[in-house]
């Protein structure tokens, strides 16, 4: 929160506020997906924020996947950037059922650990384009982890109103305390 001091703050009022939408905490067991859904067309973005483990109990990472109104077509893209601290890689990918987003640290890795992402929907209720999206996700465990810069595209002009997260590569569920944060940013 921004603090102005003395009597400008009291005629302060701050725009492109964040609105939380939704909060979900993975419990005892895990989860298979979380899902938003009802989501209101009244904010000009969206963004999802978290911290997330896989169940998988090898070390290592997976990836979290995203879908938009439980469209599972091959109507996504994406671009990529992601580095471990000694090898950097890039690649594109067209025609995909999902979007993958970074880092899905796996259960096999140090137990306080978690990878951290901030995704940003983009006119998510624009009826005249493609949803496009942006993500920055990462962990570090001690010297070894990743960090991963991207861009999504969901070629479909329906405004979003459900988004769906899923864990993918080898772990089939999301681990306890797993946090997802569903923001509205007013335009």
């Amino acid at each position: 929160m921004l603090l102005i001091p003395g009597i400008l703050a009291s005629r302060f009022t701050p725009q492109g506020d964040f609105e939380s939408i939704a909060t979900v905490t993975v419990g005892a067991g895990g989860s298979s997906q979380i899902d938003f859904s009802s989501i209101s067309g009244s904010y000009q973005h969206l963004q999802i924020r978290g911290i997330i483990r896989g169940n998988n109990a090898s070390a290592g990472a997976d990836s979290m996947l995203i879908r938009f109104n439980t469209d599972s077509s091959s109507v996504y893209a994406i671009h990529r950037l992601y580095g471990t601290g000694s090898t950097v890689t890039a690649d594109a990918f067209t025609g995909i059922t999902d979007v993958s987003i970074g880092s899905l640290l796996r259960s096999g890795n140090t137990s306080s650990v978690f990878a951290g992402f901030v995704i940003d929907l983009l006119d998510y209720s624009n009826t005249n384009k493609f949803t496009t999206m942006r993500a920055l996700s990462g962990w570090d465990a001690n010297g070894s982890g990743e960090i991963w810069f991207q861009s999504g595209l969901w070629r479909n002009t329906a405004a979003v109103n459900a988004i769906r997260l899923l864990p993918g590569g080898s772990s089939t569920a999301f681990a306890q305390y797993s946090h997802f944060a569903l923001y509205g940013i007013k335009g």
